[in-house]
């Protein structure tokens, strides 16, 4: 098996898979709860392994030191298909030893979604018509995302329709996922 540029020694002895869906609920009140699926999913890929001999602690600093790496990386196993992953955790199972270290992992499949990056903006504060977009055009307004915005919220502040909105900006993939410093074409 391999991980970004670490490969390990012999493949871990234990491996599952778990399938993941991306849904919210909503208690209703007075009632019981509404489901919302918010689309994607994903896999979780765990497993267990142990390193022995004597570099099993040095074997294990190296995995580690790929894990604080971060960011996605190519999962390279021998059943799996390859994919791309993030690495989002690593335990040592036991008391670590000279020569044995049981260890643990987890990566989450990416499966194509979101490959920008988050990028911090300028407060968040609406521009105001007349103001130039990004597509050149004029006289639009433009509402640059903020940590915690949704389309739903953003729709209810300006007064629009959310399938208005979500028709406005087709650049937008997936409506339930806005990024801080987004541009929201308001229709």
């Amino acid at each position: 098996m391999r991980f970004k540029d670490y490969t390990w020694p012999h493949n871990p002895e234990i491996y599952t898979v778990e399938n993941r869906r991306r849904v919210a609920v909503h208690q209703v009140p007075f009632g019981s709860c509404v489901f919302q699926e918010l689309g994607g999913t994903y896999r979780i890929l765990r497993g267990e392994g142990e390193f022995s001999g004597a570099d099993a602690y040095d074997q294990f600093r190296r995995l580690e030191a790929v894990f604080q790496e971060g960011g996605p990386g190519q999962l390279v196993h021998p059943v799996w298909k390859v994919q791309r992953v993030y690495f989002v955790s690593l335990q040592a199972a036991e008391k670590p030893l000279p020569d044995y270290v049981r260890y643990s992992f987890e990566f989450w499949e990416d499966r194509g979604g979101y490959d920008g990056g988050l990028t911090e903006s300028g407060g968040g504060a609406p521009l105001h018509p007349g103001n130039q977009t990004g597509d050149g055009g004029v006289g639009r307004t433009i509402h640059v995302v903020k940590k915690g915005d949704t389309l739903w919220g953003i729709a209810r502040q300006y007064g629009a329709a959310l399938t208005d909105l979500i028709t406005a900006n087709p650049q937008i993939k997936n409506p339930n996922l806005i990024y801080p410093g987004n541009e929201v074409y308001l229709p």
